[in-house]
């Protein structure tokens, strides 16, 4: 797929993934209403496959793949799309090759094993992680499906927003967190086109705010070491991706370390909900720019739910 996706390219990846999702709950709470002032509306991709939004993007990609897909597909990643991109492949009974750090969580690489794919681990840097990519890609035949920056991916996640507009029609803004920049693009796609005059904001953490100072000056400006918590939103914006922020995302908020820990904490007290910390962006820009979203009815997506447990002292009283 060479083009900026449309409304037909969207509708498609719809059907097409509709079988191996989840069409994912929208949840409310009368007590995060009446503390934001608004009406909250939250779409639960962390009760999607693989726990995150990723699958939508990782299955739209693999399905969408004819006769070149017979080789397989292969990623660098050591996060969700890693994961997702491993059970699209085995769905579509195609080889995945991952490229993970060598100091990537337990977690994750089992979680990436029990989906069948076939890990090659290298140093920690995004020049190892490239250049074993590139070595794996030549000696296996696989076709590179990139996390975020890639239009086929990009319409796969455009269709959480569009599932959302059919959840709750009427909804005057939209907002994902975002990192790289799939799930903004495609939910500032899918509210253009399915829901006109809706608005599409984003939020993103002060410690990793290149997405913001990106649209601030309109190119785009590397993340170097960011500082968060969210550590799914440390990835700079794509050629592909910000071009769609930049023309159709109205404003980026940054949110404070505080209120992300403070949003997830409320999330999982008062929604009973399993979120990571990105997931926690958009209640924490809510709760950060509160003018904002007075009297607003606003759909906050919940981006996904792998927190590392073990992180967790279990074994303590």
């Amino acid at each position: 797929m060479d083009h900026l996706p449309l409304k037909d390219d969207i509708l498609e990846a719809h059907l097409r993934i509709r079988p191996w999702i989840n069409h994912t709950p929208v949840f409310t709470s009368a007590y995060l209403n009446a503390l934001s002032g608004s009406e909250l509306f939250f779409k639960c991709e962390n009760l999607q496959k693989v726990g995150a939004f990723k699958s939508r993007g990782a299955v739209n990609a693999v399905f969408s793949l004819q006769e070149e897909a017979l080789a397989g597909v292969c990623t660098h990643s050591s996060g969700n799309h890693a994961q997702a991109l491993a059970r699209a492949a085995a769905l579509r009974g195609i080889p995945a090759y991952i490229v993970m750090p060598d100091n990537a969580p337990r977690v994750k690489v089992d979680a990436v094993k029990s989906y069948g794919g076939r890990i090659t681990f290298c140093e920690p840097t995004l020049q190892a992680r490239e250049s074993t990519l590139l070595e794996v890609s030549k000696k296996t035949g696989a076709i590179e499906i990139h996390p975020y920056n890639d239009y086929r991916v990009i319409t796969g996640q455009a269709t959480a927003a569009m599932e959302l507009l059919e959840q709750v029609p009427g909804l005057q803004i939209i907002m994902p967190p975002v990192g790289g920049g799939g799930l903004l693009s495609g939910t500032a796609l899918s509210n253009r086109y399915f829901n006109p005059g809706g608005r599409t904001l984003a939020a993103e953490p002060e410690g990793a705010d290149d997405a913001f100072r990106s649209l601030q000056a309109g190119h785009i400006i590397p993340s170097i070491g960011p500082r968060t918590i969210a550590d799914g939103l440390l990835t700079s914006l794509g050629s592909r991706t910000f071009p769609i922020i930049r023309d159709h995302v109205e404003r980026i908020l940054t949110v404070s370390e505080a209120n992300i820990l403070k949003s997830m904490r409320l999330i999982w007290e008062r929604m009973k909900l399993v979120i990571e910390p990105s997931a926690a962006l958009p209640l924490g820009a809510v709760l950060q720019y509160p003018e904002i979203f007075q009297g607003v009815r606003t759909g906050l997506i919940l981006s996904g739910g792998n927190v590392d447990l073990d992180r967790f002292s279990w074994s303590k009283p």
